[in-house]
């Protein structure tokens, strides 16, 4: 039997001056700090040095000199989204971990987005691509684009070399790209709709666009324009409820707090120049035609009989 050599590239389990942590306490109250040698945190119940917790393995409890415990551990990036500053209102994580699934974002992928907001949905896209991929972030208001910088190089300690923002419209800027260059495109804007044109025009072949819109107008009007454009596969549109559970005991019951709606996903692929979509075919309703086509030419009534 062969023996397997495995690289390991995880972060060392012991924090070292520069990490980011954070602790928390037995209410669940959440602090995050980022350990410098010599310096003090400071709460009601105490301070903790920060040397006491240099070279102390992650997952590890500490004491304040106030006799309060707190569990030790690098913060995820869910973490960190929920307690960054905002500009624009965060992409939240349930929806960023969706849109990266949903999108297929792989590793060394070229992925547009617009607009960049403050930065929640970039770091996911960031992590997704991975080093040899390269995002392309284009944001409308300066003063968003420069709270977005910061959270991105806050969370990965460094400002990403294949990180690029662009102030300004993206379907006027988006087509500088070169034609076809691009394998995925994320829009998280008020109208979507507008920049079907730009966004087909450095698309790849089956490269995919998602959408994440706040209301049904704003889904209906992107999906309806993406049917009349006609390079694209038919677009399907979600939400995604998030509702956690009390788990104490025998006592398991739905939390009386849940994310509830947050936004629309909506999702299409690009075709092949010159390719017609067929025709779809579905199911018709009990007492209805044996047969119903669905074409989606604005020259043909929606429904017609096979």
């Amino acid at each position: 039997m062969e023996s397997v050599s495995v690289v390991s590239t995880a972060r060392p389990a012991e924090f070292a001056a520069g990490d980011r942590v954070q602790l928390t306490d037995t209410k669940s109250r959440k602090h995050t700090i980022v350990l410098e040698a010599g310096r003090e945190f400071h709460t009601n119940h105490g301070s903790i040095k920060h040397d006491e917790l240099i070279g102390v393995s992650e997952g590890s409890v500490v004491i304040s000199s106030g006799n309060m415990s707190y569990l030790a551990l690098r913060p995820l990036l869910l973490d960190f989204v929920l307690s960054m500053p905002r500009g624009a209102a965060v992409v939240y994580p349930k929806d960023a971990a969706a849109i990266v699934g949903l999108a297929d974002v792989f590793p060394g992928a070229v992925v547009v987005e617009a607009g960049v907001g403050s930065g929640a949905l970039t770091c996911s896209l960031l992590r997704a691509v991975g080093s040899s991929g390269y995002v392309y972030s284009f944001e409308r208001r300066e003063d968003f684009a420069k709270i977005a910088q910061k959270n991105v190089k806050n969370f990965f300690g460094e400002m990403p070399t294949n990180w690029q923002v662009t102030l300004g419209d993206l379907q006027e800027k988006v087509t500088q790209l070169p034609e076809a260059s691009v394998d995925r495109i994320v829009l998280d804007m008020l109208a979507p709709w507008e920049c079907i044109d730009s966004i087909a025009q450095v698309l790849r072949p089956g490269g995919v666009v998602i959408a994440y819109v706040a209301t049904t107008t704003q889904m209906s009007r992107f999906v309806e324009d993406l049917r009349l454009d006609k390079r694209w596969t038919n677009p399907e549109g979600q939400e995604l409820i998030q509702r956690p559970w009390h788990l104490e005991g025998l006592a398991v019951r739905p939390n009386h707090r849940m994310q509830g709606h947050t936004g629309f996903l909506v999702t299409a692929r690009k075709l092949a120049p010159g390719t017609v979509l067929p025709t779809r075919r579905i199911r018709p309703t009990k007492g209805g035609l044996d047969n119903v086509a669905v074409s989606t030419s604005p020259e043909s009534p929606d429904q017609e009989s096979a």
